[in-house]
């Protein structure tokens, strides 16, 4: 049975510092499917003239800004107000999942801390984030692709792929074919080799900071189609499976 998150409460904390205001739109559709972002903070130092972008976010989206003044030259008090914040959300319980604006390294920790009380913590930042903190979220999703990404086009039902059309498919990230390939030799085959591609995406998220839109997509069967590893298959129940071909 599916999960309903439609309930669950979700604070987006950004670092103005270190993410683009351009984002926020497409970032604050992707933590729907957390459930709904309740609360919303954007901290920084709001006397500097290049936060202007996002002050006029805080009005068009609803969110609170944080002031946090540099206090001392080259030092930022940024960073310890979200994850002050961050924590007592955590331990007030009243917050279920998380997502964490910035390019910054220094909130890996916080990542790791609120899913260790396993919490989801989603990630977004610029394609030079850091892979510490890229890692250390339930998801980390770069920003720049995010915004860049068209609108949704109506999507066609996933048809089975023969074989033989995998010589048309676009060439992948090695390292994503890997994964993928790993996740499809974790998960149970039925008599004709396929796998449930929703028990092959958990296990290749689990196993990394891995979502799709960071390959140019939006669902993880448009993706697999793209892969020439793959074959898949859309079921009468409407489940999509999977089959390795090569």
């Amino acid at each position: 049975m599916a999960i309903d998150n439609s309930n669950l409460n979700v604070a987006l904390l950004i670092d103005a510092d270190n993410a683009s205001w351009h984002a926020i739109d497409p970032v604050l559709t992707v933590l729907a499917e957390l459930g709904s972002v309740n609360v919303r903070r954007v901290y920084g130092n709001w006397t500097k003239p290049g936060l202007k972008g996002w002050r006029d976010m805080t009005v068009k989206y609803g969110i609170e800004p944080q002031q946090q003044f540099d206090l001392t030259k080259g030092k930022n008090a940024t960073d310890m107000k979200m994850t002050i914040d961050a924590m007592d959300l955590l331990y007030r319980g009243r917050v279920q999942a998380f997502g964490i604006m910035s390019s910054d390294s220094d909130f890996m920790p916080l990542a790791m801390r609120i899913r260790q009380d396993g919490y989801d913590v989603y990630g977004f930042g610029s394609s030079r984030t850091p892979q510490a903190f890229q890692n250390a979220c339930s998801r980390f999703i770069d920003i720049d692709k995010l915004a860049a990404a068209p609108a949704s086009a109506p999507v066609e039902p996933v048809a089975a792929t023969p074989p033989q059309a995998s010589a048309r498919k676009a060439d992948v990230d090695p390292e994503l074919v890997k994964l993928l390939i790993d996740a499809y030799d974790n998960v149970k085959r039925d008599e004709r080799g396929f796998v449930s591609l929703s028990a092959m995406g958990q296990l290749a998220a689990n196993r990394s900071s891995f979502d799709v839109r960071n390959y140019g997509f939006k669902r993880l069967s448009d993706l697999i189609q793209s892969v020439p590893n793959f074959s898949t298959e859309r079921r009468d129940d409407g489940r999509v499976f999977v089959r390795r071909v090569h």
